[in-house]
């Protein structure tokens, strides 16, 4: 065994750096045009950088979002509808892709690549299919306006230029113990944009403007206005992301109405199209009482009351029976329960619903580590480090596995790996598998 003897101090580098190394250079000083006003503008990000971010970081949040929808039918809706707006925007020339994600919070959003999700919680929001070509008009009008570019540029937007983490709880939980923070309870949203007043009122006017040039009528994006308003106004726990990353105001909708009356009056007679969006979504809409019982269970999640949530998800796998999102939260639960073995079971059904998504594995491996099994959890992390690459707690969670197994030169390549990915601030993690590398003197 050959020992490399490193310090601390080396151990700790500036994340910029390994996110530099991890997804090429982020920065370069200039001026480009603004797609939209062919004004010249400061942007520090080309083209190919954003479609870079986009292809590094998308992933993460979609395994955040529990995987990408299995139903292709409704996959194929959501592109189909936003491919119908193509023609009308500013940057034809970027790589688009609509989908649907399984995440029951109520939420859409965009990557600066072109890559534009919906959650299944919005879509049970939704009323026709022209809110729905608003909806992904809106998040192309981000994409188009260059905003979360522009939020780089400002460095306004560090979460996107760190090295991917699909669980944001992980490295600043309060420590090795901490279920809730180990499980990524927080971890929705990490990567998404917190767009400015300014650029929800530039995305809708862009928005409006290309849903209505596809043929559909203004009355759709204030349909879908009016459905933001009184979800803003009832602040159900369920859009707590939404508008935390695009701030709503009235405003806007008084805004949408006078498009609709003045400028889009000619569009007035298109159809909305409700008949298509309900048949489309027929699949999804059978099971909008399970779904809506997953945002209960959630909510009780958050407020700690396990055994609330436990029997709320009990009612909502009666009605999901299939579904991975439910499986996956309830494994959670029962493990905030402290109930591993039952976690497990929950957890291998998911993996077996869905084996090419993470969250299954991932909690699967924290019910084997509470068992005492770090022979099958160090399978299951492993198998999220194949499946999603990028994640440094998989490395820490590898190495302490395989710690726990007296196997300490593959433990210590493990914490090794995982303290070069993380940033210089130091937490739980990095001083537990430094001090393991520094009794084994692997470090100084």
């Amino acid at each position: 065994m050959t020992i490399i003897r490193i310090s601390r101090r080396q151990f700790l580098k500036n994340s910029a750096i390994m996110s530099a190394t991890l997804a090429g250079p982020i920065f370069f000083t200039g001026c480009a045009i603004d797609p939209v006003t062919g004004k010249q503008q400061l942007m520090m990000v080309s083209q190919q950088q954003e479609i870079g971010i986009d292809k590094q970081q998308s992933p993460f949040q979609f395994s955040s979002d529990y995987g990408i929808t299995k139903d292709a039918g409704i996959n194929q809706y959501i592109s189909d509808v936003g491919k119908r707006l193509l023609p009308g925007v500013h940057r034809s020339d970027m790589p688009y892709t609509f989908q649907c994600v399984n995440a029951t919070y109520i939420n859409a959003y965009a990557f600066p690549g072109g890559t534009i999700a919906v959650t299944r919680g919005i879509l049970l929001k939704l009323d026709n299919e022209a809110q729905l070509a608003a909806l992904l008009g809106h998040e192309l009008g981000h994409v188009n306006a260059r905003h979360s570019a522009e939020q780089v540029s400002k460095g306004q937007l560090s979460s996107l230029l760190v090295a991917g983490l699909s669980i944001v709880a992980s490295t600043q939980g309060s420590g090795l113990d901490d279920l809730t923070q180990q499980l990524g309870m927080l971890g929705q949203g990490l990567f998404l944009s917190k767009y400015s007043r300014d650029n929800e009122r530039e995305a809708d006017s862009l928005g409006n403007e290309y849903m209505v040039k596809a043929g559909y009528p203004s009355k759709g994006f204030v349909g879908l206005m009016e459905m933001l308003d009184s979800l803003h106004k009832e602040k159900p726990s369920s859009a707590q992301i939404l508008f935390s990353t695009h701030p709503m105001s009235t405003e806007r909708l008084t805004s949408a109405v006078q498009r609709e009356k003045g400028i889009y009056q000619y569009s007035k007679d298109s159809s909305l199209n409700r008949d298509r969006y309900m048949d489309s979504l027929s699949s999804l809409l059978a099971k909008k009482e399970g779904i809506e019982l997953l945002q209960q269970g959630e909510k009780h999640m958050a407020k700690k009351e396990y055994d609330k949530a436990q029997t709320t998800f009990k009612k909502s796998l009666n009605k999901l029976k299939n579904d991975y999102t439910a499986h996956v939260l309830m494994a959670k639960c029962q493990l905030l329960r402290k109930k591993p073995d039952q976690a497990l079971a929950y957890a291998d059904t998911a993996k077996k619903l869905y084996p090419a998504e993470i969250q299954g594995y991932y909690v699967a491996g924290f019910a084997s580590m509470e068992l005492k099994k770090y022979t099958i959890a160090y399978k299951n992390f492993d198998t999220c480090d194949k499946l999603l690459p990028g994640n440094p707690q998989m490395s820490f969670y590898k190495g302490y596995c395989l710690d726990k197994k007296g196997e300490i030169e593959p433990a210590a390549n493990n914490y090794i790996t995982y303290l070069k990915m993380i940033n210089s601030q130091p937490n739980e993690y990095s001083n537990y598998a430094y001090n393991r590398l520094k009794k084994w003197g692997y470090a100084k």
